[in-house]
């Protein structure tokens, strides 16, 4: 057998130590790498009052395996480091499948999320998934539920009003029985956990709708995009956009994961939402 020189050998062995840091990279790197995206989205029937309200999103913790309670507390103390205005998050805590253990977890520390107009959550499909009891009871327990409910957040005199749908697979309710009692005139953002709640049956308008439920894809493949999304309408990726009946829709790539345990070329983030009146 040939001998190698050690010029040789250090070469090789930084070729598979290179080949190994990049097979693990979506796996045990990306993933840990949160950022925090600031979005300027301009939303109809928004009252100048609210002209800047900085709202932050969270959405698809998906605590548990890959996903540990320290990187959900230093979610959760970044975010109110951000002094936002509002806290809204759009749903899948949790990644277990009927158990409360990660529930009772995981909630006490998304308690302890604060912001001065609220904190309001909703559920997702895997919170169902886990226990839909438990994880209501905690929303309850927290003072952030809000679904199938209708909050009103007041400033300067003005109003705009929060709905919050149900899981598009696991409780969907028409939102026409939500915001029946909201004046036509006034502006209503709606959190709803899956975006394809976006293209669903209702007769009123939505000014703007906050999801989750995509995780941006996971994998972003470039000039290609996400392979793999879990809604009906594969427009709903991730950002801002905008469904079939003309309400806009935010799309948050959330936290962890679900389908499969990677990440490539779509970092988690906290999103912050600066919302401005739509003047177009």
């Amino acid at each position: 057998m040939k001998k190698i020189t050690r010029r040789q050998f250090l070469k090789r062995a930084f070729s598979f130590g290179s080949l190994g840091l990049l097979a693990s990279y979506p796996l045990f790197i990306e993933r840990y790498i949160v950022l925090t995206n600031v979005y300027r989205i301009a939303v109809p029937n928004l009252p100048k009052e609210f002209s800047g309200l900085r709202v932050v999103q969270l959405s698809d913790l998906h605590y548990g395996f890959l996903v540990p309670l320290g990187l959900i507390r230093h979610v959760i103390d970044r975010s109110n480091k951000l002094k936002p205005d509002l806290i809204v998050c759009t749903g899948d805590y949790v990644h277990e499948k009927n158990s409360t253990l990660q529930i009772d977890q995981v909630w006490p520390v998304l308690s302890q999320l604060t912001a001065p107009l609220g904190v309001y959550s909703v559920l997702g499909n895997h919170d169902h998934w886990a226990d839909t009891d438990r994880s209501h009871y905690w929303m309850k327990k927290t003072g952030q539920d809000l679904r199938h409910k209708l909050v009103r957040i007041e400033r300067g005199g003005q109003q705009v009003w929060l709905a919050g749908a149900g899981d598009f697979w696991e409780d969907h309710r028409s939102l026409d029985g939500l915001l029946d009692n909201v004046p036509d005139r006034d502006c209503r953002i709606v959190l709803a956990h899956n975006p394809d709640s976006a293209d669903t049956e209702y007769s009123g308008h939505v000014d703007l709708m906050l999801s989750g439920h995509t995780h941006g894809g996971q994998i972003n493949i470039p000039f290609v995009g996400a392979p793999v999304l879990p809604v009906r309408n594969k427009e709903y990726a991730n950002g801002l956009k905008r469904s079939r009946r003309g309400c806009k829709v935010f799309i948050s790539k959330g936290i962890g994961w679900a389908i499969y345990p990677v990440r490539f070329n779509c970092l988690p983030e906290i999103a912050v939402l600066e919302l401005v009146p739509d003047t177009a």
